[in-house]
């Protein structure tokens, strides 16, 4: 196994480990079986996506590997970028908290949807990396970029944020919280402002970006926005 495949299962392991203390201590427990359940099918998720990219992208998988705030070019986006860290923990805690003192009572249907959102949401991510190899973990240009407008690109601008405020909404029905739903806001509001600066940068540095913008008028949702 070569360092950028190392790096890349070892990301992982860390993103595993910080949800596992995110989830875990919170909730002040580890007999808490939803949480196993999505950090089972998440890990088994991203794992699968990783392996893709070693094999397939491994150009991807680097610029994936260099992900965070650090890694933005821009002080605007490193901003954004460490403010929806903080907003995704939040995400965790409030619904392990949510768990230890009872506020909700989720059926276990909803739990099992909840897991199942956030399957398809990395499934829409993963269908976006088979689609653009220069889909990015920062926002940049890179020597070769070109626009891509076929498949899920054809009908909005930013389909993998689609597949990730859909995982994102999955989070805390997965394990069993109703009020972990208002880590949404600020996720929501913070991909927007990401998405919006990001067109611009893409609209000054990227050739035939804003004849793209043209063609495909809606951001997030078709017919909506």
């Amino acid at each position: 196994m070569n360092r950028l495949n190392l790096r890349a299962i070892a990301g992982l392991l860390q993103l595993l480990i910080a949800l596992g203390v995110l989830i875990f201590v919170p909730a002040w427990t580890v007999k808490y079986w939803q949480a196993w359940a999505f950090l089972a099918l998440f890990s088994l998720s991203v794992l699968a996506i990783s392996l893709y990219l070693m094999k397939n992208d491994p150009h991807l998988l680097e610029a994936r590997v260099n992900a965070g705030p650090g890694a933005e070019q821009s002080r605007t986006q490193k901003i954004i970028q460490s403010l929806a860290a903080i907003a995704f923990g939040m995400l965790f805690v409030i619904s392990s908290m949510d768990h230890r003192f009872g506020w909700s009572m989720v059926p276990t249907h909803v739990v099992a949807l909840g897991d199942i959102l956030v399957v398809l949401g990395l499934y829409a991510v993963f269908l976006v990396f088979k689609e653009n190899t220069f889909a990015a973990a920062t926002i940049g240009v890179g020597l070769e970029q070109k626009v891509i407008s076929t498949g899920p690109y054809a009908l909005v601008r930013h389909p993998m944020y689609i597949g990730a405020l859909l995982m994102l909404v999955g989070v805390p029905f997965a394990l069993g919280s109703w009020w972990g739903l208002l880590g949404m806001v600020p996720m929501t509001l913070l991909i927007v402002v990401r998405l919006l600066d990001e067109e611009k940068f893409l609209a000054i540095n990227l050739a035939g970006y804003s004849e793209y913008q043209r063609k495909v008028r809606y951001h997030l949702v078709p017919m909506i926005w």
